[in-house]
């Protein structure tokens, strides 16, 4: 599931989200001051405007040799949206995040996002980052693809379906067959993976279809400096095409038609 593949464009992609995190120090003044500043430099793409106090994670750490939590303020969630509720970009004092809901390409995300870094940078001058992550979610729809005659097996590789790979496992009888996986990767990143098939939960509804769910996040961790933000970005995009191509059956490869990139 790790072996180079040739990279495609998917005419009929089956991406509900992807999702570009970069966490960096956290910078306390985006909590205290809005930001003005950054919303001016990417207003024309994303004109709509609003932002959430969100209760912050506490972190487990060590307090005198015992386990103990650290309560952190709320944060302040700041959303800059387009026109059309495609893409949203996310500002806390912890990370600057950009999600599609409409993907068509790598290279049109990357162009978005490349503005939106150059924005946060300018603005408020990170040391360094600490975490870049690219998600892609995935859910395959048999009847939006006209496979509707086939099993999972038949489109889905071996490894990334668990026991439903096994013959004497009956698709018909099985209502979930998840699995999770977490492992390093080659240029120095790391996976988690959430695959199989399931229904999805949106908006508090439950879809009755069963999908085959492909969540995959990809990740970068250290100190990135600030001017190796592209080839690290370029590297995670690349460890994330390997890990969804190699989970592809030709014959669902092909009902998604591909094109093949260069």
């Amino acid at each position: 599931m790790f072996s180079e593949t040739t990279r495609y464009h998917y005419e009929k992609n089956q991406l509900l989200d992807v999702i570009c995190q970069i966490r960096f120090p956290a910078i306390l003044s985006i909590d205290t001051q809005e930001p003005a500043g950054f919303q001016e430099l990417i207003r024309e793409e994303f004109p709509q405007f609003m932002a959430r106090k969100e209760p912050a994670v506490p972190r487990t750490v060590k307090n005198g040799g015992a386990n103990g939590a650290d309560h952190l303020q709320e944060l302040v969630n700041y959303y800059f949206i387009d026109a059309d509720d495609g893409w949203r970009v996310n500002l806390t004092r912890q990370f600057v995040a950009l999600t599609c809901s409409r993907y068509d390409c790598w290279e049109l995300f990357a162009k978005k996002l490349d503005k939106i870094l150059a924005a946060f940078i300018s603005v408020y001058h990170p040391a360094y980052f600490e975490r870049i992550g690219l998600r892609y979610l995935n859910a395959f729809s048999r009847k939006a693809l006209d496979l509707e005659a086939f099993d999972w097996r038949d489109l889905v590789q071996p490894a990334y379906l668990g026991f439903l790979a096994q013959e004497d496992v009956l698709e018909r009888t099985t209502t979930q067959c998840l699995q999770n996986l977490e492992t390093g990767l080659a240029g120095g990143c790391r996976l988690k993976l959430h695959c199989g098939p399931g229904q999805l939960q949106r908006k508090g509804q439950t879809d009755k279809e069963v999908r085959y769910i492909l969540d995959l996040d990809v990740s970068m961790s250290g100190k990135v400096p600030v001017n190796q933000v592209a080839p690290a970005l370029s590297t995670v995009h690349a460890q994330a095409n390997t890990i969804f191509e190699n989970a592809l059956q030709p014959t669902l490869r092909t009902a998604l038609q591909p094109v093949a990139m260069q």
